[in-house]
C-alpha cells in the first residue's frame, strides 16, 4: 500500500514539475494569456535549439528581453535556415535531443509569463527537412508535437506548422490537414496558419505569409524591413548570413514604422533578425545595427519606451 501511495505521489510530482501555469489561448480576433487580453511582442529565434549551448544562452536571455517588453520568441524543430536542425526523425517521430531542449524553453517562458510559438516545418533552404516525407509525414510530425505539448502539460505555446507555406509549395502538402492532425491530438493548443491565402476554418492564427482577415486575430511571425532577406542578408553559394546584426537608417526607420503598425492595429509582432538567427545564434542583444555595433538593441529600446508597460 505505501509503495502505491509513494508511486502515485512521484507521478503526481513530475506531471506537476512539467505542470504549465500561463495558458496561450484565441477567442475571435483577440490573442489571451490566462484570459487576460494578450499582445504578441516577440523575438524569432529560430535557431536556437542546435546545441545545450545556444539553447542555454537563450534562457539566460530571457530576463532582459522582458525587461525591454518581450513576451513571446519562437523556436523551430526543423531548420531553421543554415540552422539545420533536424528535430523529427524520418518516421517524423520528436528527436528526444531536440524536445530536451525544447522543453527547457518552454518552461523557463512559462516562469517568465512568456510565450513560445514552436515551428514545425521549415522546408525551403534547409537540411532539417525529409525528402522522403509524404502528406502522412507532414500530418504525423505536426500530431506528435501537438501530443508532446500535451503530454508535458505546455500551455503557453501557439505552433506553426509549415513556415511560410514552404512544405505546401514544394511538395503540395495540405496546412489544413496538418492542423487536423494537430487539433485531433488537442483541440486546446492554438494552432496557426503561415502561407499565402486565407487560413481554412481549422486554424486559430493567421500568421506571417497569411491574409489578414477580420475574424481571426494576425501575428506577423517573422517582422523585417522590406527585402532584408535577399541580396541584403543572403550571398549566392554562401551557406551562412552576410550583414549579421547590421541595418541601414532607412531599414531601422521601417522597422519601426512596421513594428507600430502592427502593434497600434492590435496585432502581434515578431521581429526577425540575422543577428538571432545567425549559426551559431547570438542572444545577446548588441547594439545600435552600425557596422561597428551590430545587433538589435535600437529595437528593443523602441519596445521598451512605447510598448514596455
Amino acid at each position: 500500500m505505501k509503495r502505491a501511495i509513494l508511486f502515485l505521489f512521484t507521478i503526481f510530482a513530475f506531471q506537476t514539475l512539467f505542470a504549465g501555469n500561463h495558458v496561450f489561448s484565441v477567442k475571435g480576433d483577440k490573442t489571451f494569456l490566462n484570459e487576460k487580453e494578450f499582445l504578441t511582442i516577440g523575438l524569432r529565434c529560430s535557431n536556437a535549439l542546435i546545441s545545450d549551448k545556444t539553447t542555454n544562452d537563450l534562457v539566460k536571455h530571457l530576463d532582459l528581453y522582458k525587461s525591454y517588453g518581450i513576451n513571446t520568441i519562437s523556436v523551430f524543430f526543423m531548420g531553421s535556415r543554415f540552422g539545420d536542425v533536424k528535430g523529427y526523425n524520418e518516421d517524423a517521430s520528436l528527436n528526444p535531443v531536440y524536445t530536451k531542449r525544447m522543453a527547457k524553453i518552454i518552461n523557463s517562458c512559462d516562469k517568465r509569463e512568456m510565450v513560445v510559438l514552436v515551428g514545425c516545418l521549415y522546408w525551403g533552404g534547409s537540411k532539417g527537412k525529409w525528402e522522403s516525407w509524404t502528406q502522412k509525414e507532414a500530418n504525423l510530425a505536426v500530431a506528435n508535437t501537438v501530443k508532446w505539448l500535451s503530454e508535458n502539460n505546455f500551455r503557453n505555446v501557439f505552433v506553426d506548422p509549415d513556415n511560410e507555406g514552404m512544405a505546401q509549395r514544394a511538395k503540395d502538402f495540405n496546412i489544413g490537414e496538418m492542423i487536423a492532425a494537430g487539433k485531433k491530438e488537442d483541440p486546446k493548443i492554438m494552432i496557426g496558419f503561415n502561407s499565402r491565402g486565407l487560413p481554412p476554418t481549422n486554424a486559430d492564427l493567421a500568421l506571417h505569409f497569411s491574409d489578414k482577415p477580420t475574424y481571426k486575430h494576425y501575428i506577423e511571425s517573422e517582422g523585417t524591413p522590406p527585402d532584408y532577406w535577399g541580396e541584403y542578408s543572403k550571398e549566392k553559394d554562401l551557406y551562412e548570413y552576410i550583414n549579421v546584426g547590421i541595418y541601414t537608417k532607412g531599414k531601422k526607420q521601417k522597422q519601426l514604422e512596421t513594428t507600430d503598425k502592427h502593434l497600434q492595429n492590435g496585432m502581434g509582432y515578431i521581429f526577425a533578425s540575422t543577428w538571432l538567427q545567425n549559426v551559431p545564434p547570438n542572444p545577446n542583444p548588441g547594439g545600435d545595427g552600425t557596422p561597428a555595433n551590430p545587433g538589435i538593441m535600437w529595437w528593443l529600446e523602441h519596445v521598451k519606451k512605447n510598448y514596455g508597460k
